[in-house]
């Protein structure tokens, strides 16, 4: 038996915010692979390192609670309550 995928439809706003967040993202990581290229100070590259880390937990931060306004309170008034289970699974991967 294969899994169910599970689909939501985003705005072409939300859409475009997502993106450029990711390319944000995109653009540090290749910041930090410059900066081992260049030779760069350890605490330096560290400290990019964590700007990116940052960067994604704001990316999953944004992304979870637009989750949560649309599709687990959508679920719930249709008399899903999995969708709480969903939540909590979800919130206990992200507080790893």
């Amino acid at each position: 038996m294969t899994a169910k995928t599970r689909t939501v439809h985003r705005d072409d706003e939300e859409l475009q915010r997502l993106y450029n967040r990711l390319s944000r993202i995109e653009g540090q990581l290749r910041g930090i692979r410059k900066m081992l290229d260049e030779d760069a100070y350890c605490t330096d590259v560290v400290t990019q390192v964590s700007a990116a880390q940052a960067a994604l937990g704001s990316f999953s931060r944004e992304l979870l609670a637009r989750h949560i306004r649309r599709c687990v309170v959508s679920d719930i008034k249709a008399g899903n309550s999995d969708a709480v289970d969903d939540l909590i699974d979800t919130l206990q991967k992200l507080m790893k």
